[in-house]
């Protein structure tokens, strides 16, 4: 498609940047390293004026999780449990986790717990022998604590089961968001990938966001269950100048994709039965004991995922922009969500010109992200190779295709690099040597008058 932008030679683009509960890992500087060469070829090569404004999410149903539940176990180490609690804690804690690992059918997911269910009872088997057999103290404590590291994710999980209710300060669920949003600053530093020109942050936006949300209902579209909002998609896609789901008209329906969409904390049966469609989404949700919570005109509650980018690149960009950047899996329900309620709010069909969405990455072949814990962060990565060898690797692939990060795949990128270094060393060698001026001035044949009329 050819790229015509709404004024002149003003591009606005709007990407969607992290969530930031663990380190950034590869699957982000696919998305953030292509979105910089695309942004410098637009910027310094066809000169165009961006303005990139991109958002980091840290308020989320993941956040709040994974922040409750590292407290919970500071406070459990805190009180400092002797190694035959810690064991009979991680044995109750095994019991709803094996029951969990029976009834998962997602085969990338089971195979990420049964390495749990490994790494502890590896831990676990070794302080059980101590204990039988009265071991002195230094060695109970020593083997205690490993098996409170290999299990912290098991025992988190159950700690956070039984006492997350009670955690109800916000200030404990910004401590995590703002740990990670600078480390990721660093990485994208060391990648050399641009800053952002303007970086909003969800928590900075709940007025704006409330605003929003007010907005959509008084337009129709939206309707408040329970202190919670949802977007009505059927009265939304039976208007005449509505269209939901644009970009991905078939996964309409997918309960799969819009329940991960919503988080794990919002998929409750009391949560799914407040909709008037299954298909409806949340805009706003009543806080639960154990999350954070801020005032609005229907009850305390927190956003719902696909708002706080509507909202914030609306209060940027405005009714309209011309590129939303993000990866290929946030098509369906994150985009078609945002469009949505955006041309709700704006009552237009053009909030978006241009989509980009890049390609997956994969390790070795298999899938990677954050919750099967099978990723590798972009330090670990730079620690093998240069910023300059992975963006070459990403350079020898199309931006939107899956690219699989190995060892063959850095090692043709290192033969590139060295194809290229070598031949600008070539290059300065020529312009070095010392020249016969006159010999300088050949006649000119019909090769290079063709050159110089190219």
């Amino acid at each position: 498609e050819p790229f015509v932008p709404q004024k002149g030679n003003k591009v606005t683009w709007y990407c969607c940047g992290p969530t930031v509960y663990d380190a950034s890992h590869m699957g982000h500087a696919r998305s953030y390293i292509s979105f910089d060469i695309l942004r410098r070829i637009l910027r310094d090569y066809f000169k165009y004026d961006v303005l990139y404004c991109m958002n980091i999410t840290d308020i989320d149903d993941k956040i709040i999780k994974r922040a409750r539940q590292n407290f919970l176990l500071d406070q459990y180490r805190e009180k400092q449990p002797k190694p035959a609690e810690i064991l009979q804690d991680v044995l109750r804690a095994g019991v709803p986790f094996q029951e969990q690992l029976a009834s998962t059918t997602d085969p990338d997911k089971k195979q990420m717990l049964e390495r749990l269910d490994a790494a502890v009872t590896s831990a676990l088997q070794p302080l059980q022998g101590a204990v039988e057999s009265k071991a002195a103290d230094e060695v109970l404590q020593a083997l205690a604590q490993v098996l409170l590291e290999k299990s912290k994710d098991l025992l988190s999980d159950w700690l956070d089961k039984q006492s997350g209710s009670e955690v109800t300060e916000n200030s404990i669920f910004s401590v995590l968001p703002k740990y990670w949003e600078g480390e990721f600053h660093k990485d994208m530093e060391a990648l050399s990938v641009l800053p952002a020109d303007v970086l909003t942050r969800v928590s900075e936006y709940v007025p704006e966001i409330v605003e929003f949300v007010r907005k959509i209902i008084s337009n129709g579209y939206g309707y408040e269950s329970n202190g919670s909002v949802y977007f009505d998609t059927q009265k939304f896609d039976s208007s005449p100048q509505h269209y939901y789901a644009k970009l991905v008209p078939e996964a309409v329906g997918d309960q799969k994709a819009l329940q991960e969409g919503e988080g794990d904390l919002s998929i409750s049966a009391d949560r799914l039965s407040e909709k008037k469609s299954q298909n409806d989404f949340a805009l706003w949700k009543a806080s639960k004991p154990g999350e954070p919570s801020w005032e609005s005109p229907w009850g305390k509650g927190r956003p719902g995922w696909h708002i706080e980018c509507s909202a914030m690149a609306g209060s940027i960009l405005g009714e309209s922009m011309d590129i939303h950047g993000g990866g290929f899996d946030l098509r369906f329900p994150h985009h078609d969500n945002e469009l949505a309620q955006s041309e709700a709010f704006f009552e237009n069909d053009y909030w978006v010109r241009y989509f980009l969405h890049t390609g997956h990455l994969t390790i070795a072949g298999c899938k990677m992200s954050k919750s099967l814990k099978n990723f590798i962060t972009i330090k670990d990565a730079l620690a093998k190779n240069t910023a300059r060898q992975l963006r070459l690797a990403f350079l020898m692939h199309s931006w939107k295709d899956t690219l699989d990060y190995s060892s063959n795949t850095m090692e043709s990128a290192v033969q590139y690099e060295k194809f290229m270094n070598e031949f600008f060393l070539n290059v300065k060698d020529i312009l070095r040597a010392p020249t016969d001026l006159t010999g300088r001035f050949e006649k000119w044949e019909a090769a290079e008058v063709e050159l110089n009329n190219r």
